[in-house]
């Protein structure tokens, strides 16, 4: 059974995609994949708004190591080179819609489009959309690894995770880390050193004002 922790697992995943050899490492991916899903619909339910944010950042980074173990392996080929249309998924809306009124108020962010390529600019996600959109991919995945199509979920989770999922992943863990430092930081600040704070900007304004 190939070692998929490191690079002898790299080494040996160029040499197979035998479904055989990957039922481990299939089984590993779609339970860290399936805890993810199992987590974003209970934050959707709305049972426990307090710890919302907490758990998405957790799973999030959950969710990127599988993606990066995916990553770091050789290329999975399957057998067919055809993907259907999933099509549309009123649940996935459902998700999507209760996500956005929970997170209301902090769903949007920013995000670059393409840190090595600046020119791209950057643009405002909402984290209700993208977490939804990250869910579509993996459970397209989790069709093919419940249907006993080892190969094919992989090769799904892999591709997906280096063209959409990952990046989308990277950026949403950004933003839930902001929301959560920016949340401790302003619930901790002394109000006595922002009205210090305070009255120095105004002093410094007003210094540079006159000199100007």
């Amino acid at each position: 059974m190939p070692d998929t922790t490191g690079t002898a697992g790299v080494q040996a995943a160029a040499s197979t995609t035998d479904p055989e050899e990957w039922d481990d490492f299939a089984a590993e991916i779609a339970d860290q994949l399936q805890s993810f899903l199992i987590a974003v619909r209970e934050v959707a339910r709305g049972d426990e708004p307090s710890s919302q944010l907490p758990t998405l950042l957790l799973q999030v980074s959950q969710l990127l190591l599988a993606g990066g173990r995916l990553g770091a392996v050789a290329d999975f080929v399957p057998d067919e080179r055809f993907e259907p249309d999933p099509g549309y998924d009123p649940d996935l809306e459902e998700l999507r819609e209760r996500l956005a009124g929970l997170l209301q108020g902090i769903d949007h962010y920013v995000e670059v489009n393409d840190p090595v390529d600046p020119d791209r600019g950057a643009d405002t996600f909402l984290l209700s959309d993208e977490l939804a959109s990250i869910t579509s991919d993996l459970l397209h995945g989790m069709a093919h690894y419940r249907d006993g199509r080892l190969v094919e979920a992989l090769w799904w989770w892999q591709f997906s995770y280096l063209s959409s999922w990952g990046a989308t992943a990277s950026g949403v863990l950004r933003a839930l880390h902001s929301l959560i430092a920016h949340t401790r930081w302003d619930s901790d600040r002394d109000p006595e050193v922002e009205a210090e704070e305070e009255l120095l900007a105004e002093v410094v304004s007003r210094a540079t004002g006159a000199e100007g």
